[in-house]
């Protein structure tokens, strides 16, 4: 589907968008809305049927009324006047006994919608490729979830049924005010064309209010996002930010007070201004009942009722144009949450993916002529790179900083594709697999260790969540981190902490390499899995991933020569591009970049 008005371009930028762009968008927002509730048509069938038996029977109070004053009371018809009471008195029983069913009924629909639309984005996001993630803020990402859909609660949990509600009460109002007095029923509806006007002009003003509200809010969720995470805090106060830090986050914050007022007061005027009209109807009515010319021709009854009529028309009426305003307005939001929906999927599942079971992948890696540019760069970070990793053995890949080894190793775990060639495993292209099997046939351990905010049993378990408690302690103690896990007083239970700060580096990256013990993968990447460490925390790290790497293949990028020297093949990468590839002494023999690297 086109996205005239959202689309950004790869490289992250926006383009210009016109005023009959803007009109398309609005239009394919508004069939889209309608889409959320084509799922739950019988649903919004039946409240509209309780809403139309609700709107009928409720006609019926003033007609009730017009009898009481006109016959039963002048004519002290005492037993008219009880079945008279009754019937006003069943039909506010009926009516109010229909809203709660229609309101359990709307409401329900509407949060199955909203639940839809947090599954959907929630789900669509987590597909996107890395090189979306670091392109957007992650505080945005969180606004779109929460304060985006949030705000869309009321319109989709209630516009259906309100729309509904509104124009059936209206219609059925004006049929019976017309059944009364069709000369009073022209005087009632004159203010009509001026309350619809001003109606659409509010909203037009409360669209763009909500859509830089929205932004403001997108923009508060940044800053507490970075201000409050454990690193930002860090950050802050080694540098002493805090204050500056603080000041950005009342600004923004005195910013949204003042977008939240003109979201509310907008148009508030003018519609207290159609307010003051609709309460001087009643009034122009009595006043005319009694001019020379009209007095007598109307009863007493009949007055009173038909003015009854009249405040319940300019309810519903009242009603049915605030749901226009909330819903243009809301487009705003609509089309941030669509904007993330269309997003497309630039790593995804192939369309039939080649069955594979991980278990017996033996780990022959092969990359041909590999070629991978980011989005917007213009420059290739890989270019015409092909390799041969039999099964079982290791690959090194070294070289200076920028070089491309780490856009090697995300490709291998195929979290980009290549632009030009291939990477197979056992002689299948990785794209030919589902991303589930990939990520059972290669594991990665990073020197950026993340660790969820729960228990050490809890991180473990998200690699396998059906390990024992057993096959936990057994890929601890491979990974020489078991010993210390029992020392603790809570031993595997204990909560790491924020990203793991209850911990060291060398104690999350070996909780990390038993995580990765636990999926058993035929090929693993390790990028720089010791460069932040100490000496003597790397050995005991080294020792971890020698057990993790034993039968694997394996492709290792470090700077310390030490850690790749023993590896079956070591392969140099300048510029995107492999110089040299050969074992340690072979390498060292030639005496070209390698050679100069372990100097």
């Amino acid at each position: 589907m086109e996205r005239p008005s959202f689309e950004r371009g790869r490289g992250g930028g926006s383009r210009t968008v016109t005023a009959e762009e803007k009109a398309q968008a609005r239009e394919v927002s508004l069939r889209r809305i309608g889409t959320l509730f084509t799922a739950h048509r019988w649903q919004l069938t039946v409240v509209t049927a309780i809403i139309v038996v609700s709107s009928v029977i409720a006609m019926a109070s003033p007609f009730l009324l017009r009898e009481v004053i006109d016959v039963a009371l002048p004519h002290a018809d005492l037993t008219l006047l009880v079945w008279l009471v009754l019937g006003m008195v069943a039909v506010a029983a009926l009516t109010s006994a229909l809203g709660v069913v229609q309101t359990w009924i709307s409401t329900t629909v509407g949060q199955q919608i909203m639940h839809r639309l947090r599954t959907d984005v929630f789900a669509h996001l987590h597909r996107q490729s890395i090189a979306f993630f670091t392109r957007t803020r992650t505080g945005e990402v969180q606004s779109r979830i929460t304060n985006d859909i949030g705000g869309m609660q009321s319109v989709v949990t209630s516009t259906a049924t309100s729309i509904a509600s509104n124009l059936t009460t209206t219609v059925a109002t004006a049929v019976a005010m017309v059944a009364l007095s069709w000369r009073l029923s022209l005087v009632s509806l004159v203010v009509l064309p001026p309350a619809i006007h001003l109606t659409r002009r509010v909203a037009r003003m409360r669209q763009a209010i909500t859509a830089q509200r929205q932004r403001e809010l997108a923009d508060l969720n940044v800053t507490i996002d970075e201000g409050l995470s454990i690193s930002g805090v860090q950050l802050s106060k080694t540098m002493g930010t805090g204050a500056a830090l603080v000041d950005r986050f009342t600004a923004s914050s005195e910013r949204l007070i003042d977008l939240e007022l003109r979201s509310e007061l907008a148009g508030r005027w003018r519609m207290a201004s159609m307010s003051i009209i609709f309460a001087a109807i009643p009034a122009l009515i009595y006043l005319g009942a009694g001019l020379p010319g009209t007095a007598g021709t109307l009863s007493i009854g009949t007055l009173v009722a038909f003015t009854a009529l009249q405040g319940n028309l300019f309810r519903p009426l009242m009603g049915l144009l605030n749901v226009g305003v909330s819903l243009t307005s809301s487009l705003a939001l609509f089309a941030r949450i669509f904007e993330y929906l269309d997003l497309p999927v630039e790593v995804a599942d192939p369309p039939h993916p080649v069955a594979v079971n991980p278990a017996e992948i033996q780990g022959h890696l092969r990359l041909e002529e590999v070629t991978y540019a980011y989005p917007g760069s213009g420059t290739a970070a890989v270019a015409g790179v092909s390799l041969d990793v039999p099964a079982g053995s290791s690959l090194a890949l070294v070289g200076e900083t920028g070089s491309g080894k780490s856009t090697l190793a995300a490709l291998i775990a195929r979290l980009h594709d290549p632009d030009a060639g291939r990477i197979t495993v056992d002689g299948i292209d990785l794209r030919d697999m589902r991303l589930a099997d990939v990520a059972a046939i290669v594991g990665v351990v990073s020197q950026e260790t993340y660790l969820l905010h729960t228990t050490i049993r809890e991180n473990l378990r998200y690699a396998r969540p059906s390990a024992t408690d057993a096959e936990l302690e057994q890929a601890a103690r491979a990974a020489q981190i078991h010993d210390l896990i029992a020392a603790l007083p809570d031993g595997y239970d204990t909560v790491v902490g924020s990203r793991g700060h209850r911990f060291s580096g060398g104690e999350k990256q070996r909780i990390a390499i038993a995580r990765t013990l636990l999926r058993d993968p035929r090929v693993l990447v390790l990028d720089e899995a010791t460069s932040a460490l100490d000496t003597e925390t790397e050995r005991a790290v080294q020792r971890a991933l020698d057990e993790l790497a034993r039968g694997r293949t394996t492709i290792t990028i470090a700077h310390r020569m030490s850690t790749v020297r023993d590896a079956d093949q070591i392969a140099v990468v300048d510029h995107g591009r492999i110089l040299e590839s050969g074992s340690h002494h072979t390498l060292l023999e030639v005496g070209g970049r390698y050679a100069a690297l372990a100097a």
